[in-house]
């Protein structure tokens, strides 16, 4: 009871300080007696506040970070999938483009030779029994293609077709080692054969019937033409002479030349369903520079 009784009057008496302290405090104002010790109190407060929030703020923020993560990384994911399909979009204009720009020159060969076409798209590049070196086309016999139709692009001679579905056809390539094609000399009546070599389509090798003809490198060759236009047209341009070969006491005279087609990237093509009336002979040739002048 003692205890009890003693515990009472201390907290009494503590009390009674704190009111006192508290109304002179009050009572002085700004000249409080009391002032060193609020602001120490204050500073050691403070500083035990700010330490810790420092302590607890980190850690807030890294629960706050992984809420949000799922959403974070489901807009990164939108973001690169929207990335994504930009990208496609924009490939896709532009093979439209670079398509559109083939098929108008694939007209304009067709326009000044007079020959009758049904444009196609190459989808696949494979070989075929018979040939090493052949592409498919999206036409068929639906279309009017037939077999020993010759295929050409805007550049010049392809090849010609082998075998026909109904809504797709295989063409043999003019680079085929097995490929042969009649041909003549710009601006003469020389005439040869064209066989591939194959090397990627690179050369083609020129096979000149008269030994004695005059054949340089520069020289231009286009397609003879076929009995009523089958396999070959005549007239498409087939390439151009890059080296001649020594024969001695050979009757025919060999040279090597680059095809006019890029046989390696073939996209838009045009496969002749009707010769045309006349032979537009060297018409078809592009402009050499001095033409161009």
């Amino acid at each position: 009871m003692r205890d009890t009784r003693r515990a009472r009057m201390s907290l009494g008496v503590l009390l009674a300080a704190a009111l006192v302290l508290m109304t002179v405090d009050h009572r002085t104002g700004a000249n409080s007696p009391l002032g060193p010790l609020k602001k120490a109190g204050a500073e050691m407060f403070g500083a035990a506040e700010s330490a810790g929030a420092g302590l607890i703020r980190p850690i807030g923020r890294f629960f706050e970070t992984m809420a949000a993560a799922p959403g974070a990384q489901r807009r990164i994911d939108g973001l690169l999938a929207e990335n994504q399909r930009l990208r496609r979009d924009l490939l896709a204009q532009s093979l439209d483009r670079q398509r559109s720009t083939e098929l108008r020159r694939l007209l304009g060969v067709a326009g000044v030779a007079g020959y009758k076409l049904v444009p196609a798209q190459v989808i696949a590049r494979r070989g075929t029994p018979g040939f090493e070196e052949a592409v498919q086309l999206d036409v068929g016999s639906a279309d009017g293609v037939r077999s020993e139709m010759t295929v050409l692009n805007g550049d010049g001679l392809v090849g010609r077709v082998v075998q026909v579905g109904t809504s797709t056809s295989t063409v043999v390539l003019l680079s085929d080692p097995a490929s042969a094609a009649g041909a003549r000399l710009e601006g003469s009546n020389e005439i040869g054969v064209v066989h591939g070599v194959g090397e990627n389509g690179r050369l083609i090798r020129f096979r000149l019937l008269d030994s004695t003809a005059q054949i340089v490198p520069g020289r231009r060759i286009v397609s003879f033409g076929s009995q009523r236009g089958a396999p070959y047209v005549a007239g498409v341009p087939i390439g151009v002479v890059e080296r001649v070969e020594a024969t001695p006491g050979e009757l025919t005279r060999i040279a090597y030349a680059r095809p006019y087609a890029d046989l390696t990237a073939l996209d838009v093509v045009g496969v002749v369903v009707q010769a045309p009336q006349r032979n537009p002979r060297d018409a078809v040739l592009p402009k050499t520079p001095q033409e161009g002048v």
